[in-house]
């Protein structure tokens, strides 16, 4: 059994596969500890500090994690449904991860790396992704109004029906991504690679592009 009260005193640091469902770490200091493969199932970690912690495969489905500091490795983890409003993942390890349902309102994602990761349907509008390596993400049918993708490496990244209007993508790497009848109303894309990107029924209004 795991005591909650040992993990908040740094007692309990080392904790691969740990059951801690439901329970409330919320300003907990976190800092470098093992938690990969930790059921976190609707846990209660907002305002925590869970920077160079270990989370591959960890399972935040639903955990509230408004102003936490993600600033960790997050491999693979499983974060459908959990509210990540405010929190800090600049530079996180998230290949691979899911963030279906997630809310991620005021994130800032700069530099992170979202190689592979589930962003399908995710409300990112305004959100900083800049430099953040979004190599194969799923996108599609994701609100990008407003948000700063300049210099992010998109290639081979689903953007279909994504909403991209006002985004700048200046500079970003977009070879090879599918961007079937996104919206890019107004888009910023000078200096972007668009080495064979699919803009079939693409909005371009506004933009370089514009015929």
């Amino acid at each position: 059994m795991v005591d909650v009260e040992a993990i908040r005193a740094g007692v309990q640091r080392q904790l691969p596969g740990a059951d801690l469902e439901d329970e409330d770490l919320a300003r907990a200091n976190l800092s470098g500890f093992v938690l990969s493969g930790a059921n976190l199932v609707g846990a209660d970690l907002r305002a925590s500090n869970l920077a160079q912690a270990k989370l591959e495969g960890a399972n935040f489905l639903g955990a509230c994690l408004v102003g936490a500091d993600l600033r960790a490795n997050l491999w693979g983890a499983n974060l459908m449904q959990a509210n990540l409003t405010g929190a800090d993942l600049r530079g996180a390890n998230l290949r691979g991860a899911n963030f279906m349902g997630a809310v991620l309102s005021g994130v800032s994602l700069v530099g992170a790396f979202l190689n592979g990761a589930n962003l399908m349907g995710v409300n990112l509008q305004g959100v900083d992704l800049r430099g953040a390596d979004l190599r194969g993400a799923n996108l599609s049918g994701t609100n990008l109004k407003g948000a700063n993708l300049s210099h992010a490496d998109l290639r081979g990244a689903v953007l279909n029906e994504a909403s991209l209007e006002e985004a700048d993508l200046r500079a970003a790497n977009l070879a090879g991504a599918s961007l079937s009848h996104a919206n890019l109303l107004c888009a910023e894309i000078e200096g972007a690679n668009l080495a064979g990107v699919n803009l079939v029924g693409a909005c371009l209004l506004g933009t370089s592009l514009a015929a």
